[in-house]
């Protein structure tokens, strides 16, 4: 089983740096450079779910960390909110084969946040996110790292503007507001989610496709608001090519003097008079 773990794992790291060079390896260098992810004397706790995309990005940052022309330090955590032991089994035996050295904590974020109702998911991501910085500074790391993807930006950028009414983005890099001195980064930020398929089926990588309770449960009930935003860019996509990079780009490209100025005076944008229309 050693030898069969080893095989597995230097052909799943050879195949990111050679088959899929062009679209993992080299979107991911670009993101970490091009948002200056990393500095010299960093330590980083990547965030590993036991999804397709957090197991990518552990591999990812094994690789650079062995590569890199400065010192760096890494840790792999997995946060356990109450995962099924089948899960939690699969998520150890797939660190087990890909050769990460993974650290698993509980919690019982579940079962808290069960009391959420229909605040159940933001009230489960806020408190996943305190406990990840909070067994990050224990492990004397300045950095947290997630999976977030390509197209995990822009679904939520569209995401934001259909249902909250907001022009809001989820940023390469994030400094945490309740931790002092610890910063949120995403260093597959131009990375393709295909790609990561891709990466996953080449290798016959099996992988928790959502151990989230709460997402299943949405599921059951018609599905979710980001599975519709994926469905709708699938469809304009058929008709214009560019559209996920022209949604990407546009979060680089602000011209905030097009957008309406509030009302000095009281802090509102000017009200209409129905009479006028």
């Amino acid at each position: 089983m050693m030898e069969d773990n080893q095989s597995l794992c230097q052909q799943a790291e050879r195949s990111l740096t050679k088959k899929y060079r062009k679209q993992l390896w080299a979107p991911f260098i670009a993101g970490v450079k091009t948002y200056n992810l990393l500095q010299e004397g960093d330590r980083v706790a990547v965030c590993v779910s036991g999804g397709k995309d957090s197991m990518a990005l552990a591999k990812l940052m094994q690789l650079l960390h062995r590569y890199s022309q400065f010192p760096f330090g890494l840790e792999f955590i997995a946060m356990d909110p109450g995962y099924s032991p089948e899960n939690r089994a699969r998520l150890l035996a797939n660190a087990q084969r890909l050769q990460v050295p993974l650290q698993v904590f509980d919690t019982n974020i579940f079962d808290v946040a069960d009391w959420g109702g229909k605040n159940a998911c933001y009230l489960c991501a806020r408190m996943r996110r305190g406990h990840l910085y909070k067994r990050a500074q224990q492990l004397g790391c300045n950095k947290i790292a997630l999976g977030h993807h390509f197209n995990d930006v822009i679904e939520t950028t569209v995401m934001a503007m259909f249902y909250g009414a907001q022009l809001q983005a989820m940023p390469p890099r994030l400094q945490s507001k309740n931790y002092p001195g610890m910063e949120l980064i995403r260093p597959l930020y131009r990375v393709h989610e295909q790609a990561i398929l891709a990466w996953q089926r080449y290798n016959q990588l099996e992988f928790l496709r959502c151990a989230c309770k709460f997402t299943q449960q949405a599921a059951a009930c018609g599905g979710s608001k980001r599975q519709e935003v994926k469905e709708l860019l699938a469809g304009l996509k058929k008709t214009n090519p560019n559209i996920e990079k022209n949604i990407f780009m546009s979060l680089h490209n602000l011209c905030p003097h097009t957008f309406p100025v509030a009302d000095s005076q009281e802090g509102q944008p000017p009200s209409e008079n129905p009479e006028q229309k």
